[in-house]
């Protein structure tokens, strides 16, 4: 058996094979509920033969949403839609996780195919907030710096979100602490310019994350992962980089989290990225020998040697596939034929099997 295709566990919960659905928008909702479209494309996945889908970056607030199409768990009515969706995917052996996320600055924007720019509220966008009043873009409306009043609401709106993912089924959560968004402009010296005990040095800069982590936790089962998704580096100069994010996860690790899902970028327009197949994969290695915790690779890891290389070479625990897998649903059954191994098929689609 290939180490792509074997089994992992991370606390009560046994992964099938190491393969992961990266979280990805698909700005395909409507005051945050999840349709049809999100039932097929979350479906078709573990039918696909993954062992993790983590949803889409899911807001915890109205404000918190990239985009008016974003989904969210910002309301008890939520729920019912996404206990379809989590029953589903868990019916077909895969385990639903879910990415709770807050857009800081970068929230309340058109959609992608739209153009993708931050919308005036006369527009359906809506007022942001950040660590402090610095826009993400020249373009933007300057975000409101969050007081501590402000603050204790995004902890408390992580926190309620989490008792709903319990409530609609998830098995395992992952805080979205990277590319830019929220927690991770709390992280960053360049977005972070506050003078309180939320900013200056890393033990402020962290400070906003850690208070999430335990909130959460007051509420998700022990026995339950927890992941956190963090920004590498920010590839530009003067902002967060990859010493501090091993010294990050060393203290998320003793904080009781589970595993860094380990990407890169997205705080600042300006970001110089060194692009290339499995381009993130040394923060990923990096992190896990320096700290003992357990990582994610992902970025432009498209091909199931490659990934297998990966996992052969100690880089990572898990494999988060991204646009790969919008390309092919169904990358762990192909993966499993490219590598020799026999893995279980859909009972239905079995005929296609040899």
């Amino acid at each position: 058996m290939s180490k792509l295709l074997s089994p992992l566990t991370i606390k009560a919960i046994t992964f099938r094979n190491r393969i992961v659905i990266s979280p990805m928008c698909q700005y395909s909702a409507v005051d945050g509920f999840a349709n049809d479209w999100h039932l097929a494309h979350y479906g078709s996945r573990a039918v696909g033969g993954a062992a993790l889908i983590i949803q889409e970056a899911t807001g915890v607030s109205p404000e918190a949403r990239i985009s008016p199409g974003d989904l969210g768990l910002y309301k008890e009515e939520h729920i019912e839609m996404l206990q379809r969706i989590t029953s589903f995917i868990h019916q077909h052996g895969a385990v639903a996780g879910i990415q709770l996320a807050h857009a800081g600055r970068k929230a309340g924007c058109a959609k992608p195919w739209d153009g993708g720019k931050q919308l005036k509220e006369n527009e359906g966008g809506w007022k942001t907030v950040s660590a402090s009043a610095l826009a993400f873009n020249p373009e933007d409306s300057a975000p409101e710096a969050l007081d501590l009043n402000g603050i204790n609401k995004v902890i408390d709106d992580f926190k309620v979100a989490a008792q709903r993912s319990l409530q609609a089924g998830y098995k395992l959560i992952e805080i979205h602490a990277a590319h830019g968004y929220l927690i991770h402009q709390f992280l960053s010296p360049l977005s972070n310019h506050r003078s309180d005990n939320y900013g200056g040095s890393f033990e402020n800069r962290i400070r906003l994350l850690l208070e999430i982590v335990k909130a959460i936790q007051t509420v998700w089962p022990q026995n339950l992962p927890l992941f956190v998704r963090i920004s590498s580096t920010d590839w530009a100069e003067g902002g967060w980089n990859v010493d501090e994010a091993v010294k990050l996860s060393s203290i998320l690790k003793q904080n009781g989290v589970d595993l860094i899902d380990c990407s890169s970028g997205g705080l600042v327009p300006h970001q110089k990225i060194s692009l290339g197949p499995g381009y993130q994969v040394a923060f990923a290695e990096r992190i896990k020998k320096e700290t003992g915790i357990l990582t994610g690779a992902v970025g432009l890891i498209t091909e199931a040697q490659q990934a297998e290389e990966i996992l052969e070479k100690g880089q990572a625990d898990l494999i988060l596939i991204a646009r790969a897998s919008l390309r092919d649903p169904y990358f762990a059954l192909n993966a499993a034929k490219i590598l020799g191994d026999d893995i279980k098929w859909p009972l239905q689609y079995t005929r296609a099997k040899s």
